[in-house]
């Protein structure tokens, strides 16, 4: 049985350059999903050097135009390439959101990436206290 879900931005409503920087980065993204948890990491470290801490209105724009141009990263299984592809965007224009890999702390108990920025999940739509982080690259 498929589970319906509907896709809340549409790609036209994302300047062109912006578009083309987010599809790169999700294919980027993609990518950077294949590899262990540490390198990912790793790779996250080495590219956050340099960027000043986005704003949450810098962060809900980068996650917003990610789903505005790719169902993957907008599906509910989605939140590694989604997350990656946030914190990315965000470093093409110089910020850089906490990204965060962690799990629910309520059922349904499920491991999770998320990004954060100013101290709260980023378009997650759940209280500070819901995901429990293992590891952050601030």
């Amino acid at each position: 049985m498929s589970m319906p879900e509907a896709v809340a931005y549409h790609p036209r409503s994302v300047p062109m350059a912006r578009r083309w920087a987010a599809r790169a980065v999700v294919g980027c993204a993609h990518v950077l999903a294949t590899l262990p948890p540490g390198r990912i990491r790793s790779v996250l470290g080495r590219l956050r050097r340099g960027a000043k801490p986005a704003t949450l209105a810098e962060a809900e724009l980068a996650r917003q135009t990610v789903l505005a141009v790719s169902l993957t990263a907008a599906g509910n299984k989605g939140c590694l390439p989604r997350s990656l592809a946030t914190a990315l965007l965000c470093r093409c224009y110089g910020q850089w959101p906490t990204w965060c890999v962690g799990v629910r702390t309520r059922p349904p108990f499920a491991a999770h990436a998320w990004v954060e920025a100013e101290g709260e999940p980023v378009g997650e739509g759940t209280p500070a206290g819901y995901f429990q982080r293992f590891f952050a690259v601030e």
